[in-house]
């Protein structure tokens, strides 16, 4: 990958650290590293920077790796897209396990044990989502999408703007907080959850007790 050796060599010839050049780009050093390592290609916009920093032209940049740049990108786009699809299919089945499972207790008045295997079902869909959705985030990550309008620009193969206020504001934010806050949502997710169960057990309840 000739891009990512050509974008180490002009970063050393402009004595710029992968944090300098990051700052500039509006992505993470890792981003940087990886654009240089070969694991991951430039964006659109982030190749328009890059040749304004450097004062060089797009073509000069990417020079030989256009069809291997395109076929990474659409694949990419493509594996986050039936991602996408997955993990809503398997959640919208978690959410009919659950339903299935409260109808059995509350309605056929099913002994726990006994529905045991349904809330075993719930768990595998519920997996499979979340594998699908960190998989997903994975591909976020490798491209440096962090706002929903920065996913769905990579989504319709536009231009991705990463200067933004929400993006800086995400951005600077430190991994302890984001942490703190994936850890948060998923408690909440898990509260929301179980009050839904209790409020479809009780509907059911009513309308067959």
């Amino acid at each position: 990958m000739e891009v990512g050796q050509r974008l180490k060599d002009l970063r050393a010839e402009a004595h710029m650290s992968q944090d300098d050049l990051a700052a500039r780009v509006y992505v993470s050093r890792q981003t940087i590293s990886s654009w240089e390592n070969g694991k991951t290609y430039p964006d659109v916009q982030s190749l328009l920077l890059l040749s304004e920093i450097f004062d060089v032209t797009v073509d000069s940049l990417i020079k030989g790796d256009v069809e291997a740049m395109t076929k990474t990108v659409d694949s990419d786009v493509r594996t986050m897209k039936r991602l996408s699809y997955v993990m809503t299919v398997f959640i919208v089945l978690t959410v009919i396990a659950c339903g299935w499972f409260s109808f059995q207790v509350a309605v056929w008045d099913w002994p726990i044990e006994q529905a045991v295997p349904t809330i075993v079902l719930a768990l595998v869909l519920w997996g499979i989502a979340m594998f699908a959705a960190l998989w997903a985030e994975r591909i976020k990550k490798e491209h440096d999408l962090i706002t929903y309008r920065e996913v769905l620009a990579y989504w319709n193969g536009k231009p991705v703007d990463r200067d933004t206020e929400k993006g800086r504001m995400e951005r600077a934010l430190p991994r302890r907080v984001k942490t703190l806050r994936t850890i948060g949502w998923t408690v909440v997710a898990l509260i929301i959850g179980a009050a839904f169960g209790v409020l479809v057990s009780g509907a059911i309840d009513m309308l067959w007790g």
